[in-house]
């Protein structure tokens, strides 16, 4: 589109490979920040996470992390990362900068307890809806501005009724159905996965394979009754009779 020699300047004066100071102080002191994720066909999910000032944790100046609290229970970022690593973080400062800073990076998923016994200075946060599940751990590959031409200039609001109610399974307190998708969803949506099957559906199918262990481990069978008539073997090149 004719913008290569502007983008090329923009990569050189702007694009990092690490967080500099000013970037780290920025990261801090967020609540809140995007984040895109792809699964392994490239099929793309963004969302949004948020917590108390420095929930985004600056481990150096190379590598971030933050908790993934209870949520709805899909872990559709979780899902993506495990099948690809590739992960775009937006950070953007409504109140007082008026700034976004966009990290792209890889991505990791750390248990609680190793990732405490790596970073001893994490703290444990009070309120039940914000205890960590599991950290994502970030390696920054690239961290430049987003600019603020276009960045509202938002302000603070005092707090309604109880405040946030972090962690909450109550269907009203977070939201509702909202959009109405209930109402125009068929009988069963169409991403809804199909019917589970019941705890007693999967004991009598362990039974039933127990029960073909237990014949297999009394004797042979005979080549008819195993369905396996002149087998040589999976590399031969004999072809069976």
């Amino acid at each position: 589109m004719g913008t290569m020699e502007r983008a090329d300047r923009f990569y050189a004066e702007q694009v990092l490979d690490r967080l500099n100071p000013r970037m780290r102080e920025f990261v801090a002191r967020q609540e809140m920040f995007f984040l895109a994720t792809a699964d392994r066909h490239g099929e793309c999910d963004n969302t949004f996470r948020a917590g108390p000032p420095g929930f985004l944790h600056v481990l150096d100046d190379r590598t971030l992390a933050y908790p993934e609290y209870r949520g709805n229970g899909v872990h559709a970022s979780l899902g993506n990362i495990e099948e690809n690593p590739h992960v775009g973080v937006l950070m953007v400062d409504f109140l007082r900068d008026r700034i976004g800073l966009h990290v792209n990076g890889r991505a990791g998923i750390v248990a609680d307890e190793d990732m405490r016994r790596a970073h001893t200075t994490l703290a444990t946060d009070p309120v039940p809806g914000r205890r960590s599940l599991v950290w994502v751990v970030i390696t920054v590959e690239e961290a430049y501005i987003h600019c603020a031409k276009h960045i509202p200039h938002l302000q603070r609001v005092p707090a309604r009724g109880a405040g946030r109610s972090w962690g909450t399974d109550d269907v009203k307190r977070k939201g509702g159905d909202f959009f109405g998708a209930g109402a125009d969803a068929p009988a069963r949506g169409p991403f809804l996965p199909p019917p589970r099957a019941s705890a007693a559906t999967w004991r009598a199918e362990a039974e039933r394979a127990l029960a073909r262990a237990t014949r297999r481990a009394a004797g042979p069978r005979s080549a008819t009754e195993s369905g396996c008539q002149n087998f040589s073997g999976w590399f031969s090149r004999r072809t069976p009779a």
